[in-house]
């Protein structure tokens, strides 16, 4: 399989996360700027709201108003008409580390994961949830015992949900009830089951795939952002993987399909995700490649 070119979006960044395609723009976030940025049309990245608490996970509600997750002090915030960001949900009692990547359904409903532990401060994996927040605010834990949730998308006909787990080596999906809640949890693919051992570093030397950034395809596969293995990856479900672009030596941490026709895959670049080293560089970056089957919704 040849390797598909790929070409820079915009650079100078700290960690980028949560790609998103929305009005014809890319959007995403930068962890240690603090910044939502929006690309314009001549390659350069405007910073649209500064989220003091670290932005993660970014979606739109129906009338149009911008959530965004504020990972630290686990909050969805709100930007309101008039720019200004707003508590939409707190969810610092849902939480057992940091709030992190966010899927927001066309009908408003709202699925965030978290980390379950402190991850940079080097404590032991402990499982953690994906938490529902509905358009007026009001939560509610809908799944547990998930492996650090990271990437998550909603079926275009709103009827399941695809959660990435980052430590668990494997790609998890539930039916999405009526009430926005969610159904047994499954397997999307699956390559081992690691238990619940405590051992960070023993997950990851066990583990096959490290699955960040998630995005939904027109054939219901999805590409994922494999973190440490410095590639995305597109997998059917079922586990087969269909197709690999390497980034390596950087990892890619999150991904997106969008562009004109929705087959422009992009993808989160940076050397690794340690804190301290992300904070005081200017290494992340968005790098793009063009793919054959375009986004969830695309013919």
């Amino acid at each position: 399989m040849n390797q598909r070119e790929i070409n820079v979006v915009t650079n100078g960044f700290t960690y980028l996360e949560g790609p998103r395609w929305h009005k014809e723009e890319l959007w995403f976030v930068d962890f240690y700027t603090c910044g939502v940025y929006r690309v314009q049309a001549d390659g350069s990245a405007e910073k649209v709201v500064h989220v003091e608490h670290q932005p993660s996970g970014l979606g739109w509600l129906p009338d149009g108003r911008m959530l965004v997750v504020s990972m630290k002090d686990r909050k969805v915030l709100r930007q309101d008409a008039d720019g200004q960001l707003v508590v939409h949900a707190d969810l610092w009692d849902l939480c057992g580390g940091h709030a992190n990547d966010m899927v927001v359904a066309p009908n408003g409903n709202a699925y965030v994961g978290n980390f379950g532990f402190d991850l940079m401060g080097g404590a032991p994996h402990e499982p953690a949830g994906v938490i529902l927040v509905r358009p007026d605010g009001s939560t509610k834990i809908v799944a547990e015992g998930l492996h650090f949730p990271n990437g998550m998308v909603v079926t275009p006909d709103e009827k399941k949900l695809i959660v990435n787990e980052l430590f668990g080596n494997r790609i998890s999906q539930f039916d999405i009830l009526d009430d926005g809640t969610l159904g047994p949890r499954r397997d999307f693919a699956c390559f081992g089951d690691l238990g619940n051992e405590a051992d960070l570093g023993k997950r990851l030397e066990q583990a096959t795939i490290y699955p960040d950034g998630l995005a939904l395809d027109a054939s219901g596969s999805v590409w994922f952002a494999d973190t440490l293995n410095k590639r995305a990856v597109r997998i059917a479900e079922g586990g087969q993987i269909l197709e690999t672009v390497k980034t390596d030596p950087e990892g890619v941490f999150a991904v997106a399909l969008g562009g004109e026709d929705g087959k422009t895959l992009f993808m989160c670049a940076a050397p690794d995700w340690d804190e301290g080293a992300r904070k005081v560089a200017r290494e992340g970056r968005m790098l793009s490649t063009r793919v054959d089957v375009g986004h969830a919704g695309t013919p």
